[in-house]
């Protein structure tokens, strides 16, 4: 190496003096099979592009030096712990090995302070389905998930349970003329909602653009286990709605916020992994910071996409009703994709992430599906701290989407619908009941979480069909 000088640094924008004075230092040491030119080029492109020599020995020191020189670093390099949080499992004996592999993982963050998982888990990105996870002032996208505020929405009719027979045919009609699913398209009479007036669509440039596609899929629903179904609710006797105890008809919707969560979730997940490295099996649970712009961005965002799914539901509730000249009597919903602001029994403030689990607080009121012919639960929490004041968010899948369709045939599958008196429009073998864990012992393995209000059983059932 020949004899590198502070002002030759000046020259490719080098200007700290400090920083200049320990290259010199480390390029003396380690770069002597350099020439000068070689060694200039070398700093140039770390200057540049620092992050990509964050991994090479000889660089990195460099590399680490200009970035903290920088106003922001660029990204952070985390650790895991040695030992996981505390985390509770419900119902660990029907849930795979993987799905608690990819919670133990969760557990190991450095930002995580406690974990729980639900009886219905099964493996996902990130976090597994029906995991909950309390961090420190961090929110990971994919603990969240893809389809950010999918929820479950019930509205208890005034009528009886007869009130399904009767009214069959139209019924299938209104649900055939006011759901649409799948990936594209829409209702055919444009939906209002105030939630596409949100000032957030124009405060943040990436959303811009998706606006317009908010307001084509309001009041849609998505494809896979997405349905919009009519049946009977058996309220039981003291039940916290405080409705008397019999049959009642009902409407029960679940689905999430449509493209404009799936795209919120992408681009947010990419801005943490780019931001927050983590070793290579534990990068998809990349955090934002919510102290940072994108933390704050993201929960923004976030926010209104849970708002626009709770739109989507209001407005298929209300399409329906009123073709049908109906109404509610009472309407209990809940997110199970979201991440809140809460406390831990110990008064320490932490963000729940709550993927595929339905928020259970004391007395709070939430939905827990089955599958097309077995019922759902209507609970109340109990509000228990060793499970985040969380519950399960249905059944879960027992098998994968591949798996259910190499099982089962659609004239099986046509058989169980008749054996268990439901009509279906539209749906797929992958989301046969088969395909599901048993409801029963799912909510049985989740006493502790929460008290039965109701059982609601699907007779008239609408879902895509590809």
């Amino acid at each position: 190496m020949g004899n590198l000088r502070t002002k030759d640094l000046s020259k490719i924008g080098y200007h700290n003096d400090q920083l200049r004075s320990l290259i010199i230092g480390i390029a003396s040491k380690n770069f002597k099979h350099y020439s000068n030119q070689q060694l200039l080029d070398l700093l140039v492109n770390i200057k540049n592009n620092p992050g990509a020599y964050l991994d090479d020995e000889l660089t990195s020191k460099i590399a680490e030096k200009v970035i903290g020189k920088t106003d922001a670093p660029l990204f952070k390099t985390f650790e895991l712990r040695d030992e996981p949080v505390y985390c509770k499992t419900y119902g660990g004996k029907h849930i795979e090995q993987s799905a608690k592999k990819q919670m133990e993982l969760a557990n190991l963050l450095p930002v995580s302070v406690q974990g729980a998982l639900m009886p219905d888990a099964h493996m996902g990105f990130g976090l597994p389905i029906g995991g909950v996870l309390a961090t420190n002032n961090a929110v990971i996208p994919y603990a969240v998930g893809m389809d950010i505020g999918c929820r479950m929405a019930l509205s208890i009719i005034d009528e009886s349970d007869g009130f399904l027979k009767r009214f069959e045919y139209q019924i299938k009609q209104a649900l055939k003329t006011h759901t649409h699913f799948g990936m594209e398209g829409g209702l055919e009479t444009r939906q209002e909602h105030e939630v596409l007036d949100s000032p957030v669509f124009n405060q943040i440039p990436f959303l811009k653009p998706l606006r317009s596609k908010a307001v084509r899929q309001l009041g849609t629903s998505g494809n896979g286990n997405h349905f919009v179904e009519f049946g009977e609710i058996e309220l039981l006797a003291d039940n916290t709605l405080g409705l008397p105890a019999k049959k009642y008809a009902a409407l029960l919707t679940h689905s999430g916020s449509r493209g404009l969560g799936s795209a919120i979730a992408r681009h947010y997940t990419q801005i943490a992994m780019n931001t927050c490295k983590l070793p290579r099996h534990a990068q998809q649970l990349a955090w934002l910071d919510m102290s940072s712009e994108a933390g704050q961005e993201y929960w923004l965002t976030m926010t209104l996409a849970g708002d626009y799914a709770k739109a989507c539901h209001e407005r298929i509730h209300a399409n329906l009703l009123k073709a049908l000249g109906l109404k509610a009597l009472h309407v209990v919903e809940n997110h199970h994709n979201f991440a809140w602001k809460d406390q831990l029994a110990d008064g320490r403030d932490v963000i729940i992430h709550r993927k595929g689990a339905t928020p259970a607080h004391k007395g709070e009121l939430g939905i827990i599906p089955g599958s097309m012919t077995t019922p759902a639960y209507l609970v109340a929490g109990k509000g228990t701290s060793d499970a985040l004041y969380s519950a399960s968010h249905g059944a879960g899948r027992a098998m994968s989407r591949q798996k259910a369709k190499d099982s089962m045939t659609v004239s099986a599958m046509k058989k169980m619908l008749t054996n268990a008196n439901v009509n279906l429009i539209g749906g797929t073998v992958e989301e046969n009941p088969l395909a599901y864990k048993d409801i029963e012992t799912v909510i049985a393995a989740q006493h502790d979480l929460i008290d039965i209000q109701g059982k609601f059983y699907p007779r008239i059932v609408r879902m895509n069909k590809d």
